[in-house]
């Protein structure tokens, strides 16, 4: 559900709003409204901006270069020093930069001396001062002349890929001419200097390296920079969305906080002298949203925000998607093993790591240890383990159980239709209570005659005894419901507009429906494929593996592993994704979900 909220209202002298800021700061609980800003205030805070991303890309090469085996202890946070750390980050990577490029040049005048092999330069100068002329010729050894070593002073150095290295030795400077060949210029550096001055510059980069690594001791100060520029920045938007009332004499500001947090803000703000009214807030008012769930919801949250959060005035559709959303994840994965895995993986983390996890993490893991146990729950309904069927295996446990749970696939495919019809009636009843909460009851009524008129051929294909299909008490039901659907679709209006837009409806109804329900066969279909792809990894597993005692073994261990770890990775997104669709498309859609809900945002000083 969301939280209450209360409207604030804040005045203060603009000698003392500073110092008004910093109480509101220290109270860490008001979500201030912002006001719009000049083009100047908005180039000065781009330039916050691009500084904090400056600082969060150099944590990522920090992160990515620190030795995640290591002991090394971190450095103690400090601010001043982490905003220093992009500037000592490009200063390496610039050297780096610089070292590789000379390496490249070094390595491929490396890859030309190669081939003619160790040789001093100042020999070759001490030649060409006594009168001799030597050249450098490489040819194709389909075109090099055995006659040339008879006519002239020619010396074959190397032959290698089909090509011949050979140099001439003589006073004649017209060489290349004779031959019709390209002299090749080689580098004025013996082959000796070359591979040292490639190992110095690979020595020179490990240093650089070295540094980089050292840096990343100081990961806690660019933390704790990003939070002073992030505290820094909403302290400046908070700044510039003050009004200036009374002759620029006085500052109003406007804020939001949760109803439960009003008696310990007014005791604060009372303390401190500042003049404040508070008041609930009106249906036109943007009220920021805070979630106020029970334990299980709250992991569904950060599921609820990646789409949109509500409206302050609807209801929030947290509690209500969340049991859905575990059973369809437990559907489209479908496997005991693959729900196994992730529940043991997810519970080894949050044991292993039970000092240093974040809190959001183990809200995520614990979310994922659910997901598990759905998975392995559903997965009993076909009875795949890793592709295995256990419902093979002759044993009295599995038998009872493949009695009592089994599900062929034709059973699996009717099951997600009538899991879709479940959520999108179910969605249909929420919309009732949407529209009370937001508009009256008025403006419900039309939505509980199509909830009843639904519910009506549902009742009647379940229940025929109690209500035959297209009998008496079902046609008075519909003649009912058809009442409320055609003449209070819209209240207030003219009635020609009431029928006019239930028509409209009526065709919506018709067409969405029957697609909204057939959407949830994707439930079926991942879940099959997964199984299907599960069992052919199983059986290449054991049926590639070798007749051998030793790598036997091995090769069917390697397959099995990475063939399930490829279907477990592509099956589990899948099963993530395609139930957040059936969620926020079939579900939000016929619960009236309208969304555009702003998150709450307290003013608070980020860097404690």
């Amino acid at each position: 559900m969301v939280a209450t909220m209360k409207k604030y209202l804040f005045l203060a002298y603009h000698k003392d709003y500073k110092l008004f800021l910093d109480d509101l700061r220290d109270l860490g609980m008001i979500h201030v409204v912002e006001q719009d800003r000049s083009e100047v205030e908005e180039d000065k805070l781009y330039e916050f901006i691009t500084e904090k991303k400056q600082l969060e890309e150099a944590k990522k090469i920090l992160n990515r270069v620190r030795d995640k085996k290591s002991d090394s202890p971190f450095n103690e946070a400090d601010a001043d020093s982490g905003k220093k750390i992009p500037a000592e980050i490009e200063e390496i990577e610039n050297e780096k930069s610089l070292l590789k490029q000379q390496l490249m040049v070094a390595s491929k005048e490396r890859d030309t001396l190669k081939p003619w092999g160790n040789f001093s330069p100042d020999q070759i100068r001490l030649l060409e001062n006594a009168g001799y002329k030597i050249n450098f010729f490489i040819c194709p050894n389909n075109q090099f002349n055995e006659e040339w070593e008879e006519l002239y002073d020619i010396y074959v150095v190397n032959r290698e890929s089909s090509r011949t290295y050979f140099l001439t030795l003589s006073k004649d400077e017209n060489m290349a001419e004779l031959l019709n060949l390209e002299k090749e210029k080689l580098p004025n550096v013996s082959l000796d200097d070359l591979n040292r001055l490639i190992e110095s510059i690979n020595d020179k980069i490990i240093i650089q390296e070295k540094k980089l690594k050292e840096l990343s001791d100081n990961i806690p100060s660019v933390d704790a920079a990003i939070n002073s520029l992030e505290s820094y920045i909403q302290y400046y938007k908070v700044d510039k969305s003050a009004s200036n009332v009374v002759g620029d004499k006085i500052m109003l500001l406007q804020g939001w906080a949760p109803e439960d947090n009003d008696p310990e803000i007014t005791e604060y703000l009372e303390s401190k002298s500042v003049y404040f009214e508070k008041s609930d807030p009106v249906p036109e008012d943007d009220v920021p949203i805070k979630f106020k769930n029970n334990w299980f919801s709250r992991l569904f949250e950060p599921i609820a925000e990646l789409y949109e959060l509500p409206s302050y005035n609807e209801i929030d559709l947290t509690p209500y998607f969340a049991p859905f959303y575990m059973i369809f994840f437990g559907l489209a994965l479908g496997d005991i093993g693959y729900g196994a895995f992730l529940l043991v993986l997810a519970t080894l983390v949050k044991l292993i790591k039970k000092d240093t996890i974040a809190k959001s993490l183990r809200g995520t893991l614990t979310l994922v240890q659910f997901l598990g146990a759905s998975t392995m729950v559903c997965g009993l309904l076909q009875g795949g383990f890793f592709g295995i069927s256990i419902y093979e295996i002759n044993n009295p446990v599995f038998k009872n159980l493949q009695e009592l749970l089994y599900f062929d696939n034709s059973q699996m495919f009717m099951l997600s239709l009538a899991l879709g019809v479940i959520q999108i009636m179910f969605g249909k009843f929420i919309m009732i209570f949407n529209r009370i909460k937001q508009f009256g009851i008025a403006h419900a009524l039309s939505s509980i005659g199509w909830f009843v008129f639904l519910l009506s051929f549902i009742v009647a294909f379940l229940l025929p005894s109690l209500m035959p299909m297209m009998g008496t008490i079902h046609k008075v039901v519909m003649i009912l419901s058809g009442i409320l659907i055609v003449f209070f679709n819209s209240p207030g209006k003219n009635p020609l507009v009431n029928i006019g837009t239930s028509l409209w409806d009526t065709y919506n109804m018709a067409t969405g429906l029957l697609g909204d329900v057939l959407s949830y066969v994707r439930l079926f279909a991942l879940g099959l494929s997964g199984g299907i792809l599960a069992s052919v990894f199983s059986s290449l597993a054991t049926g590639m593996s070798p007749d051998n005692a030793i790598a036997g073994p091995i090769v069917t261990v390697l397959i099995f592993v990475a063939g399930h770890a490829i279907n477990i990775f592509m099956n589990a997104l899948g099963a993530f994704v395609h139930p957040l669709r059936l969620t926020f498309v079939e579900f939000y859609n016929n619960s009236d979900f309208t969304g555009g809900g702003k998150k709450y945002n307290p003013f608070r000083n980020l860097e404690k």
